[in-house]
């Protein structure tokens, strides 16, 4: 049947043709080879739209980070560290990102650290089975200062040579030294000792830069007046007038022999100034006797002083006779020393009391000061018939007029930035309440029994014994 294969021959050949020609036929290579080509690049370009959209929030949680812990780690900052941080979060719109705050601190210096994490949505790359991205964000920032200059005003009164009171301070303030001074702080730490009772001995290498009324050779005190507790200066224009020196007297407490309300004259009674020797403070600290009465506001002058740049120019010259580290013969340093932080402490066991003084006209020639060299006023005026005793002697100033001395002068401090530390060791509440009022803030006042005052020493040595070259 020929015509039927014929039908097929006809019917098969355009089909095979149509077939060939379409597997010839390369006119759709290139569109097919585009639309992937297309579709990778849409992945590709949302993969960027994911990962920029992810680094935009990161650069903006981590710029807020910054600024926070800058903000945060400022000395100048009063408020709360960690609630700066929060506030600066807060207010960013991203307080859900910050996950924890740290902060570290001390008396020079400051350290916070906080850690940020979060995740951003994807558009694109959830097609690949990524559906967030992380958004990460930390830091630490730090200040310090590197120079630390410190007054300790330490009583030293006869009421101290009761109950173990005097070596109880001599430990404390032993091992304040031993924390404050280490091999790391070298050259950035001194230490200045203030010992007081009724007055201080500022030491013969002190007092003579200065213009004194001088009469006697026997000790070395300035006899300051009420206007000097104004202000934190030491003045090297005005002429000051040299404390009365009294003989010494029995303390039937301490069995010591102590001095009525005139100027100490021992070694260990001087000031010590700019130091960082640790067996020589501790030595010194070693040496203290309970002797005479308190005046509080005296050490706290002194304490100040010795803080203040203006008395610069005494320290520069004891640099120049080698009586001080020539390393410290620029200190103190100006308050707005960046790099420099003022602290005191102030220690007493007692109250201002009123103060006596030998009347003029008894304390106005060579053989006066002899006899009063001699002899304690006191028992001098009970042992001899000398009359009224008023004939003799004055009220310079009361123990009140004492006391608000002692509140001008930690004013005066405060206000020039010193940190002042106090610590009222087995006190009245009248005393506790004066040293509290002096202090920096009620967190830096301390009351304290026995030897607790250790601990109290050591609580406060604590805010500087971690002093560091920042990195």
């Amino acid at each position: 049947m020929p015509w039927i294969w014929k039908s097929r021959h006809i019917s098969g050949d355009p089909l095979r043709r149509q077939v060939a020609r379409f597997s010839r036929d390369e006119s759709g290579t290139m569109t097919i080879f585009a639309t992937y080509i297309i579709l990778m690049m849409i992945l590709v370009c949302g993969i960027g739209v994911d990962l920029m959209r992810n680094e935009m929030e990161r650069t903006n949680v981590q710029a807020t980070m910054d600024r926070a812990i800058l903000a945060a780690a400022d000395l100048d900052q009063t408020l709360d560290p960690e609630a700066v941080v929060h506030d600066y979060f807060a207010k960013s719109g991203l307080s859900e990102f910050l996950t924890s705050v740290s902060v570290d601190e001390g008396i020079n210096y400051r350290t916070v650290s906080a850690v940020a994490a979060g995740t951003t949505p994807t558009r694109f790359m959830h097609l690949m089975g990524v559906d967030e991205l992380p958004v990460p964000a930390g830091g630490t920032a730090e200040e310090r200062v590197e120079n630390v200059e410190i007054s300790m005003v330490l009583d030293i009164s006869g009421s101290m040579g009761r109950n173990s009171k005097m070596s109880n301070l001599q430990d404390a303030a032993k091992a304040f030294v031993d924390t404050v001074i280490q091999d790391t702080t070298d050259d950035l730490i001194s230490i200045s000792l203030i010992p007081y009772t009724a007055q201080v001995n500022a030491g013969p290498d002190i007092y003579s830069e200065l213009k004194t009324n001088h009469r006697h050779n026997y000790s070395h005190c300035i006899d300051f007046e009420e206007n000097d507790f104004l202000t934190s200066t030491i003045s090297f224009t005005r002429t000051y007038e040299q404390m009365q020196h009294f003989e010494e007297g029995y303390d039937y407490y301490s069995s010591r022999r102590i001095g009525n309300p005139g100027c100490p004259q021992q070694t260990y009674e001087r000031i010590v100034p700019f130091s960082q020797n640790k067996t020589s403070l501790k030595a010194t600290i070693d040496d203290y006797r309970a002797r005479a009465n308190t005046s509080i506001h005296l050490g706290m002058k002194w304490g100040v002083a010795l803080l203040d740049p203006s008395f610069r120019p005494i320290t520069q010259a004891l640099a120049l006779d080698d009586k001080i580290d020539g390393v410290f013969a620029s200190r103190p340093q100006d308050y707005d020393d960046a790099e420099t932080i003022k602290t005191l402490l102030l220690m007493t066991d007692g109250e201002n009391v009123n103060t006596t003084r030998i009347q003029p006209w008894y304390y106005n020639s060579n053989s006066e000061y002899v006899h009063w060299s001699k002899y304690p006023l006191y028992w001098y005026l009970n042992n001899h018939n000398v009359g009224s005793w008023n004939n003799w002697r004055y009220t310079k100033y009361t123990s009140g007029q004492a006391d608000t001395m002692l509140s001008n002068i930690c004013d005066a401090a405060k206000a020039k930035g010193i940190i002042v530390w106090s610590i009222g060791f087995e006190v009245t509440n009248h005393s506790a309440n004066v040293m509290e009022d002096c202090a920096s803030s009620p967190s830096h006042f301390f009351r304290v029994e026995g030897v607790e005052i250790t601990e109290a020493f050591e609580a406060i040595a604590k805010q500087i014994n971690q002093l560091r070259l920042t990195q």
